[in-house]
């Protein structure tokens, strides 16, 4: 099979069929299934599901959680169960367009990509709660991950299908998916101006809280990726230099003390003076960040997964 199409939705009832028969259309030339995942929606999306299933000719597959989990958890069954030798990604709510997926796939066939986003230049959303937050969103994520995309979260997106299976989409990662590839070793990754458009029914499912916790997931992915393995190169490096500074602090005020007693000089007691507690408490921070660190590595050690390696080929 060419394509698997994996489609996350949530309360899109009214969108499914005209994106069914858009897809259609634009894929004709191509063998392929469409996966549909039902994130919990309560607005009939499943009974529309399965009608497109019973008079489908290509494959229609459905999907459906009991509750909302949220876009990387229909994502993470949607590659599970992708058959095809690529996979696109796609929303529901027709402001993705089915026809930039030939391209995209020969981009994946021709170019060797082992990833093409999508990017949305010309965006059909509220310049203020959407655009101009995105940017710097993007920005920010291009500065930490290194990837050159301008729209890192562009829900349309295809992939080599060992890079759907060789990764874990979780919590809210769906939107560092291409950071998640080049961390498994999937560096290739392309992108293509794509045709945005309004969203013809319905409201957007996302508000500006997104984007915090877009921060703090990216936080978290690079800190994983660094020092997931070997969480003692970061604890342990700041705990020392934690430590030394608060021992460097207590000498210098105590043998500052020392001299101005012995010349006869007005002195203050150590413990009168604010910076001696300061420094106390960089060496006890000093010590629980190295303790922090001893105590990852053997979690890490222990764990597992820490030799699942992504090989590439064997002779």
């Amino acid at each position: 099979m060419d394509l698997s199409i994996v489609i996350p939705l949530y309360n899109e009832r009214e969108s499914l069929p005209d994106l069914y028969a858009w897809i259609e259309r634009s894929l004709k030339d191509f063998s392929h299934e469409i996966i549909f995942v039902d994130d919990g929606s309560t607005d009939g999306s499943w009974e529309v599901i399965s009608s497109l299933r019973a008079q489908s000719g290509n494959p229609v597959r459905g999907i459906r959680f009991r509750r909302n989990y949220g876009k990387s958890a229909a994502l993470y069954e949607g590659f599970a169960a992708a058959e095809g030798d690529i996979v696109v990604t796609m929303d529901a709510d027709l402001q993705d367009s089915p026809e930039e997926i030939p391209e995209m796939v020969r981009m994946i066939r021709e170019e060797g990509y082992d990833l093409v986003s999508g990017w949305k230049q010309h965006r059909k959303d509220n310049a203020l709660t959407k655009n101009l937050p995105s940017k710097l969103y993007n920005w920010t994520a291009r500065k930490v991950t290194g990837i050159k995309l301008h729209d890192m979260n562009c829900g349309l997106k295809a992939y080599r299908k060992e890079v759907v299976k060789n990764i874990e989409v979780y919590g809210e990662m769906h939107r560092y998916i291409p950071y998640l590839a080049k961390n498994a070793g999937f560096g290739k990754i392309g992108e293509k101006p794509v045709h945005h458009q309004k969203r013809k029914y319905g409201v957007s499912k996302f508000g500006m809280d997104r984007f915090v916790n877009g921060f703090l997931d990216l936080m978290s992915l690079w800190f994983l990726s660094r020092f997931g393995g070997k969480p003692m190169h970061f604890f342990g490096t700041s705990g020392i230099l934690m430590f030394l500074v608060g021992f460097v602090m207590t000498v210098c005020i105590v043998v500052t003390k020392l001299v101005h007693q012995a010349q006869g000089l007005k002195f203050r007691a150590v413990t009168d003076q604010p910076l001696f507690y300061l420094a106390l408490v960089a060496v006890v921070l000093g010590v629980m960040l190295f303790l922090a660190g001893f105590i990852g590595e053997m979690i890490s050690r222990s764990s597992e997964g820490r030799n699942n390696y992504q090989v590439a080929d064997r002779l």
